[in-house]
């Protein structure tokens, strides 16, 4: 009975976290409908940047939440207007999308692997809290609460901002469908680029966890945590920013429950998942109920 209680508050906390990782990706589908493949690295970036304010800086790595929001900003923008639309523009923008976003995805991992090495680094769980919260009888250290919490108020708060904004309405209105937002009078290029820069924002907040939740950040760690953003969002559902949350949870929860009880087979969880969602409900958990909201 304890290791249930392990595995599901584990599974909780782990897949809250999950699901932060892979809502920034998701929330740029649903608005351009590309696939961003750098993804995973952005989320690196962000673990790296934690990683050096407490390594140079000599602060605590929570800091690297309003980096990675500045960084989103400062890098996202420019490079949205320097290759989005051009791509909207060609005669095939998904499949030249694939291999520009394959194409930054190498090269990122080239610059962090001339920047860092190809060593592992990590951050020290009590820079986040010396302690342990318990729960049910269990308990999991600090840095675990925090990233549950931080994962918790980002995703309300984009909750918040595409049901109580007038901006996320058009977000939401470019969702559902691009053409007749733009025939409306919608700014789809305003729309495209916040989308951008707040899948990016996301993605580096995640990745200031990372070296908690995973142990550590390195730069091939990337291409990983791509295809594990990818199967959370297929899980949840697909161009539906809100249902990576469910897509998170069961993630989280399938992954401690095999760790804890065949951990050998732990590494097939998420590609197990994604094959059982996609042939039992191709259009993910919540596909029909977060369509009709």
């Amino acid at each position: 009975m304890q290791l249930l209680e392990y595995a599901l508050v584990g599974g909780v906390l782990y897949g809250l976290f999950f699901s932060l990782v892979g809502i920034g990706l998701n929330v740029v589908f649903g608005v351009l409908r590309m696939i961003n493949l750098a993804h995973g690295q952005f989320i690196v970036l962000g673990g790296f940047g934690a990683w050096l304010l407490y390594q140079d800086l000599h602060l605590n790595p929570i800091f690297g939440v309003v980096l990675a929001v500045l960084g989103a900003v400062a890098v996202g923008i420019p490079l949205y207007w320097a290759v989005v639309p051009r791509l909207q523009q060609s005669r095939d923008p998904e499949m030249l999308s694939f291999i520009l976003f394959f194409g930054l995805a190498q090269m990122i991992d080239a610059g962090a692997l001339l920047a860092f090495g190809a060593s592992e680094r990590s951050i020290p769980n009590g820079t986040l809290g010396a302690g342990s919260l318990g729960i049910l009888g269990q308990a999991f250290p600090d840095s675990w609460w925090v990233a549950a919490t931080v994962s918790v108020l980002a995703i309300l708060g984009l909750y918040l901002f595409l049901s109580r904004t007038r901006l996320g309405y058009a977000t939401r209105a470019v969702m559902a469908n691009r053409a007749e937002a733009l025939a409306s009078g919608i700014d789809v290029d305003q729309v495209s680029v916040l989308a951008f820069v707040i899948g990016l924002a996301l993605a580096g907040i995640a990745g200031v966890f990372v070296p908690f939740l995973l142990g550590s950040v390195s730069p091939s760690l990337g291409d990983a945590l791509t295809t594990t953003s990818f199967a959370v969002i297929i899980i949840g559902s697909l161009g539906r920013p809100l249902g990576t949350v469910v897509g998170g949870l069961v993630f989280g929860l399938g992954t401690m429950l095999m760790e804890t009880y065949f951990s050998s087979w732990s590494s097939l969880v998420p590609y197990a998942l994604l094959v059982i969602i996609v042939l039992v409900r191709p259009a993910g958990l919540l596909g029909r109920a977060v369509r009709e909201a």
